[in-house]
């Protein structure tokens, strides 16, 4: 079981939660110091090995170190999940920066397929392994502010769709986990550490949490061997879409 962006929100979540079934973990994100708590937290929870290495999935090189090393450490890899992601900023185009659209893209889309590529060797054939990509909302709703990580996330689920037809017949599952508003480190990134502007996101209503996502994330993978689940939209009650949530007054 291989998790990239494992250090925090829903990659440490997942990392845990497969730990509770008892899978064995590599796990990879450019945070070493988080990453080494997480392999704790999934090691207490039931792992039998939680092991670790440097991944930043927007360096070619980083990704086929990370690869290399899980070479080192499995003839396998029975599922790959391609968590790393998140949004830098919400601004217009108009007022865009490259910055920004490059980080953003770099790690939700190019990371993706720079991961998908290089564990792709490594994955069983005939067993049911599985690739379970994290994507968004974002990916199938647009919103102001959002063009980058919109465009990113409809990638990524075309990525994942292309994958599904390109490994038919393979026996590798390919499946995409699509959350909405979700009360991670997301919006603390988003905001470059604008804690209150982050606190705001989810002011008013109670959002999905990353145990919440972690879960589908396990339920996925441990389908059947013969069954695919392509395609998961997963919201809190509180929001029916981007742009409708319920948000209730303080102490309601």
């Amino acid at each position: 079981m291989l998790i990239s962006g494992a250090s925090s929100g829903i990659g440490a979540a997942a990392a845990q939660a497969f730990g509770a079934e008892g899978a064995k973990l590599l796990l990879g994100a450019r945070r070493v110091d988080r990453l080494d708590q997480t392999a704790e937290a999934a090691r207490r929870a039931g792992s039998p090995c939680a092991l670790v290495h440097p991944l930043d999935v927007t360096s070619t090189t980083s990704v086929a170190s990370f690869v290399d090393w899980a070479r080192g450490q499995t003839e396998s890899v029975d599922v790959l999940v391609n968590n790393a992601g998140g949004a830098h900023g919400l601004s217009s185009v108009a007022e865009g920066w490259d910055p920004d659209w490059e980080a953003t893209i770099g790690t939700n889309l190019f990371g993706l397929l720079r991961m998908t590529r290089a564990v792709l060797p490594l994955l069983r054939r005939d067993a049911g392994a599985a690739i379970i990509n994290v994507g968004s909302i974002a990916g199938r709703q647009a919103y102001e502010g959002g063009a980058a990580y919109c465009a990113a996330k409809a990638g990524e689920l075309q990525v994942t769709r292309t994958l599904r037809l390109e490994l038919s017949g393979t026996g590798i599952r390919v499946g995409t986990i699509d959350p909405g508003l979700a009360e991670t480190e997301f919006s603390l990134v988003r905001f470059k550490g604008d804690v209150e502007r982050a606190r705001k996101v989810y002011e008013g209503m109670r959002p999905l949490t990353a145990e919440d996502v972690a879960e589908a994330i396990v339920w996925v993978a441990s389908r059947p061997h013969h069954v695919c689940i392509d395609e998961i939209l997963i919201l809190p009650v509180d929001q029916a879409a981007v742009h409708k949530t319920h948000r209730r007054a303080q102490g309601d």
